[in-house]
């Protein structure tokens, strides 16, 4: 109910992001259609004491982004249709609800795929906007937005107006990273990267330490379009940031064995396998973590050259467990993600050093480069180092840890990614992101009352 006990549409229901820490409740709309969802908004938006209208996709960020408590969260879990998708040009138009997954089995079989994607593919195109999301093709072709035609965007008025970076820059480019709070993005044109098959040529590099980390990244940037590194956060003294670095690109159909050439452009998305319901608490502890690193670290070749690697095994290990979030147990898991400027590499060198201290320390840690800073008010990535780390949400010191890397992360000229941050203070992030009043402006001009609001919102007073 809103905050005068008057009924919302809707059902209620108690939600999470992915990491399944800071629950909150409301009530939960699935308009099928963008008059639908203008409607509920309008319902939402005349309610007395009204407590908030937040969008909400997949459920794949790992805070509240996409959550309102007492207020109504709009699931585009029906507005997921691929519109059109021309097989010569690669431009697609989706409702926001469509996910990246779906984009890739549309647009492969004619050669093409999604021109960013992050961690999972499991993200609608609704989500990759208002995250603005990156990959490990940053420093080539930059973040989600960049690459996105125009936007048919539901505004707190109930008008459905579409936004381009051209016709609107400002409210486009707020909208870009704005984390849902502009409006109701209902569809989307998205122009897709050219590909001549599924598979990825990959190669493979272990490092010794964070020297040869950032050395070996820096050096491949130059010479593929994707790279990333697992990182071993338990690592300490001369091997602080010892690494996996694995770099690729899309093969060519002639780089394919014989075996894989009858179907260069096929794709399996589904997952292997599935993490059980429950799982005991304290399974991840520095102990099993430190073990688990060392194994996969040991089974890494020390160098291997042009293996063929699917999307999933390259692009998105994890979506081959079905719910692996579960994994940290019932009291869930906080991502940390930061993003350093190009020469810090003694503060990215200093993170790792009080990382590896924490008595649980992360065990999905991935490092690797930004390139040039896209247009978006509150988008994340800078030229630079990004580190983004798992840890089980209950793990003694944690928050002080934390606290701690934010002020690193601030002395050095850097900042936390909105879309991952469940903690992070208000004057921190203003000292993080100097467009926040830019964005605020953009706010207060298309939603004077305030409709649109999320639980991270209201902590952050975005």
């Amino acid at each position: 109910m809103s905050a005068n006990g008057e009924r919302l549409p809707g059902r209620a229901v108690t939600l999470t992001g992915w990491g399944r820490v800071e629950p909150s409740a409301a009530w939960l709309a699935d308009p099928a259609s963008s008059a639908e969802a203008a409607a509920f908004v309008q319902s939402a938006a005349s309610a007395a004491g009204r407590a908030g209208v937040i969008p909400r996709g997949l459920g794949r960020s790992y805070n509240n982004a996409a959550q309102s408590a007492g207020g109504l969260v709009l699931s585009t879990a029906w507005l997921n249709q691929i519109i059109s998708l021309d097989p010569a040009t690669g431009i697609a138009v989706c409702e926001a609800g469509t996910s990246l997954e779906q984009l890739m089995l549309a647009g492969l079989p004619h050669g093409w795929f999604v021109p960013v994607s992050p961690g999972t593919r499991q993200v609608t195109i609704g989500g990759a906007i208002a995250a603005d999301v990156h990959g490990k093709n940053h420093h080539v072709a930059g973040s989600f937005a960049g690459h996105v035609r125009d936007i048919s965007l539901l505004l707190p008025s109930g008008e459905l107006r579409t936004v381009t970076p051209g016709s609107d820059p400002r409210l486009f480019w707020a909208t870009a990273g704005g984390m849902g709070l502009t409006g109701l993005i209902t569809r989307a044109t998205i122009q897709l990267t050219k590909v001549e098959t599924s598979l990825l040529k990959v190669d493979t590099v272990r490092t010794a330490d964070i020297d040869e980390t950032m050395a070996v990244l820096a050096e491949h940037d130059t010479k593929h379009c994707y790279t990333v590194a697992w990182s071993d956060s338990t690592a300490t003294g001369a091997r602080t940031g010892r690494s996996v670095i694995t770099s690729g690109d899309f093969a060519a159909a002639g780089d394919l064995p014989a075996s894989l050439r009858a179907e260069p452009l096929a794709f399996d998305p589904k997952p292997r396998l599935g993490a059980p319901n429950a799982f005991p608490v304290g399974v991840l502890n520095r102990y099993s973590v430190r073990i688990a690193n060392e194994i996969w670290y040991r089974k890494a070749p020390k160098r291997r050259d042009s293996e063929i690697q699917s999307i999933g095994q390259f692009f998105h290990p994890l979506d081959g467990i079905r719910n692996w979030n579960r994994v940290y147990g019932p009291g869930g898991f906080r991502q940390y993600q930061y993003v350093l400027p190009s020469g810090e590499e003694a503060s990215v060198r200093r993170s790792f050093e009080m990382i590896s201290g924490l008595p649980a320390p992360s065990f999905v840690t991935v490092l690797k480069r930004f390139g040039a800073a896209g247009s978006g008010l509150l988008s994340f990535p800078r030229p630079g180092w990004t580190l983004a780390c798992d840890f089980p949400a209950r793990t003694p010191g944690l928050l002080p840890l934390l606290d701690q890397l934010d002020r690193l992360v601030t002395e050095h000229g850097g900042r936390v990614y909105l879309a991952k941050d469940s903690r992070v203070s208000r004057p921190t992030l203003e000292a993080m992101y100097p467009r926040l009043q830019e964005f605020r402006a953009v706010r207060s001009e298309i939603d004077p009352e305030g409709v649109f609001a999320s639980d991270l919102s209201r902590r952050l007073d975005l």
